[in-house]
């Protein structure tokens, strides 16, 4: 039976132990995606909630969500999954714009496809609980904070490219943010195919994590060093390719994204561009080598090696070899630089360097027979003079194309140059300094020519160090295509016969380097002089010459005043600025409130009703002055302005201003309070106590006071009531004590049955809230009064009934003995203690019961009395009565009976403390025991008691007589005349005197 009843409660166990642990935490739990969440206007904004700890966990939740933006404090419903009609009309309309879906039963994906710079805000997930009870949480919040989309992505090279195979091709990107929040730029370029319609495949890529990543059918040649990807300066990325192939024929361009951190850690792409497509073609050729070896024989000679500028120079390169049949492709270096090349076709191919000159028919060069092949410089210059070499490759033909063999050079031939008796002469200035985002402008100043002129501007490049030419000005006058990408404004002018003018806009300290002016005398349709200057260019860098410094005249401001900050940008005023003003509250990140943009253009972020904005432009700085008009506590913070100058499509960031902490602080107080006068009173009475207001700062107001209690020990704070009037706290729960506001205002303490724990002084600590401009409640300085509270005990009327009182009962009989308060019961705060004594004849009182203050009842130990107290019983019919009544009197009850009562009353640390103590008069009880004399009232009890026993021992005298009178008879004789019967049987009627005397003497 045990076994039995085991097995069956150990399940109930159980189960009550996991239903407490159930209740012990809160059962659903809703989830949403921690914020802040930026994202960028115009972008995607998802975010994911989801719920779990319902009974039925399959079946479908529904959701809802809301927002609160930060210029209205009011939610606003936006989408439901069980009602359609949940929405506000704002939100009704861009019902294809904004969704919600479910994932699963228990989770939603909410979306807006479209993000408005004005759906900034706190978005509220709300779960709909389909069950009876409420256990957890069902509602949850995030916040989102709409940003701009300030990605600037660009390529300067060209639209179309054209290369051969195994050369080297070099692409740049430049990508840059404007965004104030800490981000992550991802940099890739991309090949798509000219005829595919597919995806285009990636190269190589610079991750956010600064990892570079190449493509997959790119691995092999990243690994061998082929392609790179390298960052050069703070916004341009470099692609490099090197022996280039014909598969990389196809339009190339780069993609930016930029990127930042979630607060759960993960990345979330915030927008993506790319630049312009270039499209680049690469010729491909045969790379097999020849297969028989081919015995070539190269000379190098020249018609003259000394010459004067302006000379013509005629390099000749022979080939011997012993096939007549042979293609060779032929080239001419200087100083290992490559200047032109003849093809096996016959096709001339002119480095850049030199292309200019080839298109002013400077440099010629063509096949002049069999195995001899001419270069024609003309005019030549000082910079043409070296050591020349030819370089000849053999070709043979194989299925359709050129096989390449290998090469070999001729001798090398020394050409010297010297400067030519003419009178050009070309002037520069050495060095010229200038400001990053400045115009530069380099002037070229021509001596003794007769001719007319041409200037080529000409600059250092790397990796090379070679000349590399700008742009150019004709003789006739006609502006010359660069040869080189340039991301600058490039203009070239000749403002005067003799001056040539060279102008780069938006300078950049990568444009710094040595330029070259080369100026060429023609007659007719020849150069017949060339003369160059040189200049070396710095630009110094934007961080050294401009400051972003923020200030302000009024930092420390009042509730309601205006607040302005200027934003100080020491520099060229000219240049494309953009500025952007945040503030970061307490600890939170950096919000921004508003960007000026170089085009003109604002973008607000938040509640732009605050701010207002002006600017003012002067020769060396521009100031960008922010107001904000009737400052509250929400725009306490610290400032920052943040300003970058947009060139070549570049966001150059200069280094933030300070942080200017900006503090709102509360106006003092006006409120005076004139509290009761100190106040003397009764214990036991009732005492209100008033605080009133005769001064404030406004009439509209609020007050929120605490009522202290001041003594000698300590402070305790007796009631607290908000702005609302209502209790937010009180160490009376019995309401004993209680707080209102009146009209006037006036504060009023009430406290009811004051004890003597409630004196001392009483401090009103009221506390003024006010409305800012925002409507949101601020309050002022605590405003405290005080009032003296003296409380006297009355004089102790406390009185019994002192009255003796004499008592005869019969044994078996109860009694009610009186104990009576004459006076001193009416208070309610007094408690009493009442202790019945008992004494009798000759001995000491002692105590038979007591009933204390608290209500306890206590029987004291006392020997002999154990059967009087089992009988004894309390009563209190009424308030001031003590009664004690004695059940089933017994003759040894007689006796003194007396009560005790003593006054206690409730101290200030919660103790009992006694205040008075009576002793009422005595109840003298005697006993009366049957058969006794009953006429004096005073008989003692003991002759009651002795007279029934009397008349027993009386009845047995009587017949003990009888029976001697008998024997008597007997023994003295019969008479003759009786009958026996008779004698026997006869009886007296009343006994004789003797017999009386007899049966007296006996009993004497």
């Amino acid at each position: 039976m045990l076994h039995l009843l085991f097995y069956l409660w150990t399940p109930c166990l159980l189960l009550c132990m996991a239903t407490l642990l159930h209740h012990g935490n809160a059962r659903v739990l809703t989830e949403i995606q921690a914020g802040p969440l930026y994202r960028v206007a115009g972008s995607l904004l998802s975010i994911s909630c989801n719920t779990s700890g319902f009974t039925n966990v399959n079946s479908r939740k529904e959701f809802e969500f809301r927002v609160t933006k930060p210029a209205n404090i009011m939610v606003l419903n936006i989408i439901s999954t069980e009602n359609p009609s949940f929405s506000y009309s704002i939100y009704r309309e861009r019902v294809n714009d904004i969704t919600l879906t479910h994932v699963s039963s228990n989770s939603v994906l909410f979306e807006i496809k479209s993000l408005q710079k004005d759906d900034e805000g706190e978005y509220d997930c709300a779960v709909i609980n389909p069950e009876y009870t409420y256990d957890g949480t069902y509602s949850v919040q995030t916040i989102v904070k709409v940003i701009d989309d300030s990605l600037s992505v660009s390529s300067a090279t060209s639209n179309s490219l054209s290369y051969n195979q195994d050369e080297t091709l070099t692409l740049t990107c430049q990508a840059s943010s404007n965004t104030i929040q800490h981000t992550h730029l991802s940099v890739a370029w991309y090949l798509r195919k000219e005829s595919a319609d597919d995806d285009a495949k990636l190269i190589v890529s610079l991750d956010r994590d600064f990892t570079l990543r190449p493509g997959p059918e790119y691995q092999q040649r990243y690994k061998a060093g082929f392609i790179r990807l390298d960052k050069v300066g703070e916004a341009t990325y470099r692609l490099t390719i090197d022996r280039l192939e014909p598969s990389d024929s196809g339009r190339i361009y780069c993609e930016a994204q930029e990127w930042i951190e979630d607060p759960d850690l993960s990345w979330y792409s915030l927008t993506q561009k790319t630049a312009e497509e270039t499209t680049l073609a690469v010729k491909g050729r045969e790379t097999e080598p020849v297969t028989d070896k081919v015995s070539v024989v190269v000379r190098l000679s020249a018609q003259q090696t000394s010459l004067q500028e302006g000379q013509v120079l005629l390099l000749t390169c022979s080939v011997d070899t012993e096939k007549l049949e042979r293609f060779f492709s032929v080239a001419w270096l200087r100083a290992g630089v490559e200047l032109a090349r003849i093809g096996p076709t016959g096709v001339l191919s002119v480095n850049t360097e030199y292309g200019l000159r080839e298109k002013q028919g400077e440099l010629r060069a063509s096949r002049i027979g069999d195995r001899d092949y001419r270069l024609v410089l003309q005019p030549v210059s000082t910079e043409d003079q070296g050591g020349y070499i030819c370089r000849v490759w053999p070709q043979e033909r194989q299925h359709g194309g050129f096989v390449q063999g290998e090469a070999q050079d001729s001798n090398s031939l020394l050409v010297s140059i010297s400067a030519s008796a003419s009178g050009l002469l070309v002037e520069m200035q050495n060095t010229v300094n200038v400001k990053e985002g400045d115009t530069v402008t380099l002037t070229c100043k021509v001596h003794g020519f007769k001719d007319q002129l041409s200037v080529t501007w000409q600059r250092k490049v790397a990796p090379m160090f070679t000349l590399a030419n700008i742009i150019g000005l004709s003789q006739e006058g006609v502006a010359e295509t660069p040869t080189v990408a340039l991301s600058n404004l490039v203009r070239v002018t000749r403002p005067e016969v003799d001056i040539f003018v060279l102008e780069l806009d938006e300078i950049t300290p990568d444009d710094s380097g040595v330029y070259h002016c080369v100026v060429s005398e023609w007659n007719r349709h020849s150069r017949t002089n060339s003369q160059s200057a040189r200049t070396m260019l710095t630009v110094t860098p934007m961080d050294s010459f401009m400051r972003v410094n923020l200030i302000s005249r009024n930092s420390v401001a009042t509730v309601g005043d205006n607040v302005e900050l200027m934003c100080r940008v020491k520099g060229p005023p000219r240049l494309p600025m953009t500025l952007s003003w945040s503030v970061q509250r307490n600890t939170s990140t950096l919000d921004n409130i508003l960007s000026v943009y170089y085009d003109g253009t604002i973008s607000w972020s938040g509640e732009q009703q605050r701010y207002h904005l002006r600017v003012d432009n002067k020769p060396s700085e521009r100031i960008y002055y922010l107001l904000i008009n009737g400052a509250s506590h929400r725009e306490a913070g610290s400032y920052q302005c943040r300003v970058s100058v947009f060139q070549k499509n570049v966001f150059k960031k200069l280094p933030p201003s300070n942080l200017l902490m900006v503090r709102v602080r509360n106006p003092a107080s006006d409120l005076i309070l004139t509290p009761t006068s100190a106040l003397t009173r009764n214990i036991n009475s009732d005492i209100t106590i008033k605080c009133l207001v005769t001064s404030s700062r406004s009439g509209s107001s609020r007050y929120a006071v605490t009522w202290i209690l001041q003594q000698q020990t300590q402070s305790v704070t007796i009631l607290s009531l908000d702005r609302n009037s209502q209790v937010t706290s009180t160490v009376d729960q019995n309401q004993r004590i209680s707080g209102q506001q009146t009209n006037g205002p006036s504060f009023e303490l009430s406290i009811r049955d004051s004890r003597t724990s409630d004196q001392g002084v009483y401090v009103c600590e009221v506390i003024e809230w006010l409305q800012d401009p925002r409507g949101e409640w601020y309050h002022l300085s605590p405003v405290s009064g005080t009032v003296q509270l003296t409380l006297i005990e009355p004089a102790n009327d406390l009185l019994l009934d002192r009255k003796e009182q004499q008592l005869l009962v019969k044994e078996g009989d109860r009694v009610h003995l009186k104990c009576e308060l004459i006076s001193g019961a009416s208070s309610d705060s007094c408690f009493y203690k009442v202790t019945w004594f008992y004494t009798r004849l000759g001995s000491s009182a002692v105590s038979l019961l007591e009933l204390d203050h608290t209500g306890l009842m206590r029987y004291p130990e006392r020997t002999g009395l154990h059967g009087l107290q089992q009988r004894l019983r309390l009563s209190r019919p009424k308030r001031s009565s003590f009664d004690l009544e004695i059940q089933s009197i017994h003759e040894g009850d007689s006796g003194t009976y007396r009560c005790q009562v003593e006054q206690f009353q409730l101290g200030h640390e919660g103790h009992w403390e006694q205040k008075a103590s009576v002793d009422g008069g005595p109840s003298i009880l005697s006993v009366n025991i049957t058969g006794e004399h009953e006429a004096g009232s005073g008989c003692p009890s003991r002759m009651w008691i002795g007279l029934p026993v009397a008349v027993v021992l009386c009845s047995l005298l009587v017949i003990f007589v009888l029976v001697l009178k008998m024997r008597r008879a007997k023994t003295c004789g019969k008479k003759p005349d009786q009958s026996l019967w008779v004698e026997q049987h006869q009886l007296k009627t009343k006994p004789y005197v003797d017999d009386c005397e007899v049966t007296s003497q006996e009993m004497e």
